[in-house]
């Protein structure tokens, strides 16, 4: 396995080697590397990044989004005549003597998901800072479209329903998701520069929201046909998107340096051979003379080098001594909070509109983009404002503090889809809004501070570690939503989350 990686990593070096030859050929008189291609190497990160992440969330969404669908299968479809026969075929699928109960299972799977998540998230900070991260990437994409497939579809098809069998396969599924978001937020932040990061990283921290969107509207699409085409459809785009970045991703303009570095090898190595030739007076013509691999000029003292990227690799920064980095444990530990609200909606909004308002499961899902088309403008808008005033808490605070009358506006909101929606959009303009900006931004500002000396980098790692965090408040919100939902009912559910961005803005 190890000998395939580094062939794959050799071979992806070979690949930029080969555009990096272009760039070369073209300077006479100065050796140096030319950036003309930075702008669309940031490009394609970008890109890539976004849609990556996105795929991995529209795979979640199939599960938030089929929650009455599978809650329907997995409890008697017969209440009337329990003596059909043969009852393998009948009553197989009976996980649950009520949907409620179905309803409390998913919230077990959805909170074992988060549990596996954040604790993979710290492991994959951690690997992420000292592996490839596109192989990481590619390799976590893929393993998540198989785990989906087998989880919706393989299951349904074959009527192997099993609870075991679910939550197995869901925790797992929640390790190898964790791969995304750290290297991610990694290559972003090692492309992009701090004095633009907040706008750009709160406009690509709307990935999340905008995977949600896909999500939502390729279940809805698809479910009339049955809920296993809704896993099918998603698995299958991720799968594909794992090839793309396993080869189009550059993790790190350091990446291209190398490619640099063996072609300046390459080129000394031959000049060597042809020197070495000369002196032995083997080549009786000058002009039959070999030529190099890459026709270079090699600088004089006097010429004018410039480097625009580092040429080294940065070492790696520990576990522990990221941790204690300066604002890393505050803002994890208040992500927690905000999280847990955050994924809340992300898991169980389209299940409460189906529940609480008897709309259609497929109009629940397509009202529910709201919510993440609302955060996609208020991370973006927040982002650019916290670039130009050159702090973040200034402007995440005001957010968290007007979501809680937002939330206690929308406990109560009449069955009615416009004043439904436009209470959904204002709540995920504030709270998804700030949870996108600290994900991304914050994180990538905190692994990146001026206290972190020398060339010791833990973007990968600190991101691990806030998002890992938040990712435990989330899970405990998971198993929360349907015990006080099917005990007390859903305004008791939106005071917890009223509760917890209290906690949230106090931590800030």
């Amino acid at each position: 396995m190890c000998v395939f990686i580094n062939l794959l990593h050799l071979s992806y070096h070979l690949w930029h080697l080969l555009l990096t030859n272009k760039i070369l050929q073209n300077s006479n008189k100065k050796m140096r590397i030319r950036l003309t291609r930075v702008e669309s190497h940031k490009a394609a990160v970008f890109v890539l990044t976004f849609f990556s992440y996105a795929l991995f969330h529209a795979n979640r969404k199939a599960f938030s989004n089929v929650k009455s669908s599978t809650a329907a299968v997995w409890t008697p479809h017969n209440l009337t005549d329990r003596r059909l026969q043969p009852e393998d075929l009948w009553y197989s699928h009976d996980l649950f003597a009520t949907e409620d109960d179905a309803e409390k299972f998913e919230g077990v799977l959805d909170t074992a998901f988060m549990l596996a998540y954040a604790v993979g998230l710290f492991l994959n900070g951690y690997i992420g800072d000292r592996v490839n991260m596109r192989i990481l990437l590619a390799v976590g994409m893929g393993s998540t479209s198989v785990l989906v497939f087998v989880f919706g579809c393989i299951a349904e098809w074959t009527l192997f329903y099993n609870k075991y069998f679910y939550a197995v396969i869901w925790i797992v599924n929640g390790l190898m998701q964790s791969t995304g978001w750290p290297v991610v937020v990694a290559c972003m932040g090692n492309w992009f520069g701090q004095s633009s990061r907040g706008v750009l990283l709160g406009l690509w921290s709307s990935c999340a929201s905008v995977g949600n969107i896909i999500g939502a509207l390729l279940v809805s699409s698809v479910l009339s046909y049955g809920y296993q085409y809704a896993f099918l459809v998603t698995s299958a785009i991720l799968l594909s998107g794992s090839f793309i970045v396993l080869f189009g991703l550059i993790p790190s303009p350091i990446d291209v340096a190398l490619a640099y570095l063996l072609n300046l090898l390459l080129t000394y190595f031959c000049c060597l051979k042809i020197k070495s030739v000369d002196n032995t007076n083997t080549l009786q013509r000058s002009d039959t003379v070999s030529q190099p691999i890459v026709k270079q000029n090699y600088p004089s003292e006097d010429d004018d080098v410039t480097y625009d990227i580092q040429a080294t690799r940065p070492t790696s920064m520990s576990f522990l001594k990221a941790c204690l980095l300066p604002g890393v444990i505050p803002y994890a530990l208040a992500y927690a909070f905000l999280k847990l609200v955050n994924y809340s909606f992300f898991f169980w909004l389209p299940f409460y509109l189906h529940n609480a308002f008897k709309w259609e499961e497929s109009v629940a899902d397509q009202l529910s983009t709201a919510y993440d088309v609302a955060g996609i403008v208020g991370g973006t808008v927040v982002g650019f404002m916290s670039d130009r005033l050159g702090k973040r808490t200034i402007m995440i605070v005001p957010m968290l503090i007007f979501s809680i009358p937002s939330l206690l506006l929308y406990s109560y909101s009449p069955n009615d889809r416009l004043v439904n929606t436009v209470l959904m959009s204002l709540i995920g303009c504030l709270i998804g809004g700030a949870a996108n900006l600290i994900s991304a931004a914050v994180s990538a500002d905190l692994g990146c501070q001026k206290q972190i000396q020398g060339d010791d980098r833990a973007l990968a790692t600190v991101t691990g570690i806030i998002d890992g965090t938040g990712s435990f408040g989330a899970a405990l919100g998971q198993i929360a939503v349907p015990y006080l939902q099917t005990g007390l009912g859903w305004p008791s559910v939106f005071y917890l989350f009223m509760i917890c961005v209290s906690f949230q803005s106090c931590n800030e």
